[in-house]
């Protein structure tokens, strides 16, 4: 099952598979048979906590996992091209131009020895849509797009003199520059504080608006996904083990780990008090051999450690991957 979509989806993950070579030769999945669809114009949230494999797949989506790591099936349709199929220097010409990322750390992201506005003016250049002059007027109309202050002096910063939110904003503006189709976004809140958090997700939801952008938003905050996404695919132990419509997600969740997810945020337990989710996600090479959230599931039962359940449709556009889920429409 995939993400609905129109007839034509922008982006259509298709069964992606990436593999890393761990010690002693031993393969591992760290995404395992994943597929969804990002609809032109729309917001597809990737949920999960951290080691669940949502990064590995934004990776994967751009043929930048390095080894140990390498993509061993699947296919990554992009406007109608699998992405795993061009020669690297179509690929190159795809990063940036046509697709563009948001990394979790801008500082990290950031080249420090290079001005905001240089690195800007690179990436327009690089993809011959301005240079010299007119490349430097864009990089500024870029940064103030992102509500960078004087945009103009910002310019001329190295990343260490801008704070966190204001690297994120001009990590956003490389992201756009080129004008892309998609923009992958990999936790692009995580490091700020709520108040930052909050400008940086209008911020995207505005660029998404502007730029008639689709957005693949990497999250492990369903509060983001309320906020955020029209369609959302929950991820755990490489997998998506859900996958519905925004609404249909938060209305009628099926799978326990999407449930339990969702006790965690304030406001929705009955009880007034959050709950948290036992364990953590074990780490690649460790994960069980059926489903991989059962040793946290209050609901398992020895069929759930024998084989990896299937994902049923349990209402329309709407799938769950668990030995309990009722495919819709089945007698109960």
């Amino acid at each position: 099952m995939s993400v609905p979509s129109s007839p034509s989806p922008l982006l259509s993950v298709e069964g992606l598979t990436t593999t890393f070579t761990l010690a002693g030769g031993v393969q591992a999945a760290a995404v395992s048979d994943v597929s969804f669809a990002v609809s032109r114009g729309q917001t597809l949230c990737l949920v999960g906590e951290s080691g669940s494999g949502k990064s590995v797949t934004a990776l994967s989506i751009i043929r930048l996992v390095q080894p140990p790591g390498r993509i061993s099936s699947g296919r990554v349709l992009f406007d109608g091209r699998d992405l795993l199929q061009l020669p690297e220097s179509e690929m190159e010409r795809v990063r940036g131009r046509r697709i563009g990322f948001v990394f979790q750390e801008p500082m990290i992201a950031l080249d420090p020895v290079y001005t905001i506005g240089f690195q800007i003016r690179e990436t327009l250049e690089v993809h011959g849509l301005a240079k010299g002059a007119a490349a430097r007027r864009r990089a500024i109309e870029l940064l103030e797009a992102v509500r960078v202050p004087d945009p103009a002096r910002r310019a001329g910063e190295y990343p260490h003199q801008l704070s966190g939110g204001l690297r994120q904003r001009a990590m956003i503006a490389l992201a756009i520059a080129a004008e892309p189709a998609l923009v992958i976004a990999d936790e692009p809140t995580t490091a700020l504080d709520v108040t930052v958090q909050a400008e940086i997700l209008d911020l995207l939801r505005d660029m998404r608006r502007q730029f008639s952008l689709s957005l693949l938003l990497i999250t492990h905050d369903l509060g983001v996904v309320a906020e955020m996404a029209d369609h959302v695919a929950v991820m755990y132990g490489g997998r998506i083990v859900e996958q519905a419509p925004v609404s249909a997600l938060l209305a009628a969740p099926n799978h326990p780990y999407t449930r339990g997810l969702l006790a965690c945020l304030p406001g929705r337990a009955g009880s007034g008090r959050l709950t948290d989710i036992p364990g953590t996600v074990p780490p690649l090479g460790q994960w069980p051999r059926g489903c991989a959230f059962a040793p946290r599931c209050a609901e398992r039962e020895a069929r759930c450690e024998s084989a990896v359940p299937g994902l049923v449709n349990v209402a329309p556009e709407h799938g769950s991957r668990c030995v309990h889920a009722v495919a819709s429409g089945a007698a109960r």
